[in-house]
């Protein structure tokens, strides 16, 4: 396989658990909260939710400009152990903006009076 195909191999793979970490953060803010949220739990929402969950996987393509960039300059042993530990640092980030995003943007939004 190329180093390109492997590339894409793993980051393609790295999607469906990046994607499933921030999913199970969302689902815990829910299950924790949801007297708070059941109201807001609609239809008329669900564009929004659409809308966050693709920005943050067009967010995770930049991985893709950090892989590449690094794509000739390497040999594919230091590509290989850095590549997991960029997906990791990115992941945990990612959570991170997250957890801020929902618990001071969007939580306080729906306390009542909020």
């Amino acid at each position: 396989m190329s180093a390109t195909g492997e590339a894409i191999r793993f980051w393609e793979r790295g999607r469906v658990g990046y994607n499933l970490a921030l999913t199970g953060l969302v689902a815990a803010w829910v299950i924790r909260t949801w007297p708070t949220f059941r109201p807001e739990v609609v239809a008329p929402h669900l564009h929004e939710l659409v809308g966050l969950a693709a920005l943050a996987n067009l967010f995770y393509c930049a991985a893709y400009f950090v892989e590449f960039s690094f794509l000739q300059s390497s040999a594919p042993e230091t590509r290989r152990r850095w590549r997991h530990g960029l997906w990791l640092a990115g992941t945990l980030f990612a959570l991170l903006i997250a957890q801020y995003w929902i618990g001071d943007e969007i939580y306080p939004s729906v306390l009542p009076g909020g």
